[in-house]
């Protein structure tokens, strides 16, 4: 939309600051028409058995989908996002954003009690905030989503001033996630660095209390009986009707189908690929498919290791690898394979990489010969002065991998030594893989980041954004123009400016071979068809306050 910089916008209910990204969502099963004649009971318990259990549960540490998952029933957000991308009042119940972006005055409202009892006001806003950005919370994503914060100025009780030292077109979005949330200030007090083991110290404004957390098994969530600021896109208002969430961590895929099949959990999330046809042609049971929006699974090749520091040898690995074949054979045709580093569902993506590049491995074998590894051993990878072309890409536990990504990695691992890139994948703790990985030791990383938002590409691909400081960008890589484009996008409402200036940032990446899009996720969520009022946000996650389970 226009874009007039010489007033400040007001953004209500009815309007938002820009479009963020689609996601669709569908349902099938007995229980989707019930669903709009049925009357909501209040009470009862669901189970929800999920393939992750977080490392840390303080959502302004962590930056696992899992945690922003759980977390999202515990904590609020100043605004809400909707499937349209469109901004509605939260916890702030108006805002207005000055012509240069770099301010954002919230008008809370006056309402709204911690679980705790104590308020929630602009003094716990500037609380959170600060606590975000402070080097002894070590965030690693919440802080990159605050980007340029310069401060948080309490003008009184209810009104709060979030400023940035550079435009922030993205804020709102940002503002809408649960790594944005908010603790309560005594509760930051009390625990400090204890919020990463949830319970107590898990203290929101949500419509559950974290009320216990049992490591390896569960979490359990109970009703809020004081809720009553949902945003105006909830179905209904007052407190959430399921009085119990229990969030179990069954890993294995076989299990957890198998629990939601035989009814010991109401919900299961994810439906592997090779489960979602049998599911769906289950009566007793739903399926909800969302397009799963922001950053692609994909191989992330840190520039500033040998020999990924050579251009033609990541052109090679992008050459080298049969993607399209690994992905159907592994995901049974249910996930694409990707073609940039962001999804379709996400706005600003650019059409224009699809078949821009893909499986050629005489490309991939004159790439390699052209950086001099000319040689063979006698396990026949390629070798230079002697030195095996060998590239180290670590496995995390297998409690933390999702989506058969190890079984996705042999398929990479195998396609890479018929040109003969040796690939190395010890299996390291959760403590040395993020040390590492994060720490720029390792020659590949791997992983998706959901974001409704085309700005996830700033926070992959521009240098400020060095996980060294708390940043996503593990390809190491500093590009001028790529940091000189992301940038302009933050600082710009102007939706054809944006979409050119990301158009760009995509393209430069698949050239420069500094990350290799492996998949678009769609994401399956299956649910009892007892189930009803359960939906997914932008992010993809499951939505539990309209929930209600049929007697």
């Amino acid at each position: 939309m226009p874009f007039d910089r010489s007033r400040a916008l007001v953004l209500t209910a009815v309007g938002s600051l820009f479009l963020a990204a689609c996601s669709s969502s569908a349902g099938t099963g007995a229980g989707q028409n019930a669903a709009a004649t049925a009357k909501p009971v209040s009470g009862g318990s669901l189970t929800y058995a999920v393939d992750t259990e977080p490392v840390s549960f303080d959502i302004h540490a962590s930056p696992q989908d899992i945690t922003g998952n759980i977390q999202r029933n515990v904590f609020d957000s100043l605004v809400y996002q909707d499937a349209k991308g469109t901004f509605h009042p939260w916890l702030a119940k108006k805002w207005t954003v000055s012509g240069d972006l770099k301010t954002f005055t919230f008008h809370l409202r006056d309402d709204v009690t911690f679980h705790d009892g104590t308020p929630f006001n602009a003094e716990a806003v500037k609380a959170n905030f600060d606590r975000i950005v402070a080097p002894a919370t070590k965030s690693q994503y919440a802080a990159s989503l605050l980007g340029p914060y310069k401060g948080t100025t309490v003008v009184d009780d209810h009104t709060v001033k979030v400023t940035f030292s550079s435009p922030v077109a993205s804020f709102l979005q940002a503002a809408s996630t649960p790594y944005l949330g908010f603790y309560s200030p005594a509760a930051i007090k009390k625990y400090g660095g204890k919020l990463s083991a949830g319970g107590a110290a898990d203290v929101g404004t949500g419509p559950f209390k974290f009320t216990s957390y049992t490591k390896g098994q569960s979490v359990t969530l109970t009703r809020n009986p004081d809720y009553k600021w949902a945003p105006d896109t909830a179905a209904h208002q007052g407190a959430a009707y399921l009085q119990t969430l229990t969030i179990r961590f069954l890993s294995q895929d076989a299990t957890r189908v198998g629990a939601l099949t035989s009814g010991q959990v109401q919900a299961a999330d994810p439906i592997p690929p090779a489960d979602v046809k049998t599911l769906k042609a289950n009566q007793s049971l739903q399926a909800i498919t969302t397009d799963a929006p922001g950053a692609n699974y994909a191989l992330v090749l840190n520039t500033t290791q040998k020999p990924l520091d050579d251009i033609n040898v990541r052109r090679a690995i992008q050459s080298g690898i049969d993607i399209d074949t690994a992905v159907k054979s592994v995901y049974f045709g249910v996930y694409k394979r990707a073609w940039s580093p962001i999804s379709p569902s996400t706005q600003f993506y650019d059409k224009s990489t699809e078949n821009s590049w893909g499986y050629d491995p005489d490309k991939a074998n004159a790439y390699l010969d052209k950086a001099g590894w000319t040689g063979r051993d006698s396990e026949g990878y390629r070798t230079k002065d002697g030195k095996r072309l060998s590239i180290e890409w670590p496995l995390m536990p297998q409690e933390y991998i999702r989506e058969q990504r190890d079984t996705l990695g042999q398929a990479i691992q195998a396609d890479l030594k018929k040109i003969g890139v040796e690939i190395k994948r010890p299996r390291l703790d959760i403590g040395t893989y993020i040390q590492k990985v994060y720490g720029g030791k390792e020659g590949i990383a791997d992983y998706s980041w959901a974001r409704n938002d085309a700005d996830v590409l700033r926070l992959y691909f521009n240098s400020a954004s060095s996980p060294l400081k708390g940043g996503q960008n593990a390809t190491f890589y500093k590009d001028a123009d790529i940091d000189k484009w992301t940038e302009q996008a933050q600082a710009t409402l102007d939706a054809t400016t944006r979409a050119k200036l990301y158009a760009e940032t995509q393209k430069k990446v698949i050239d420069l071979a500094t990350e290799i899009p492996l998949y678009v996720r769609t994401a399956t969520l299956g649910v009892s068809a007892k189930v009803h009022g359960l939906k997914t946000d932008p992010n993809t996650w499951a939505n539990f306050y309209d929930a209600w389970i049929a007697k």
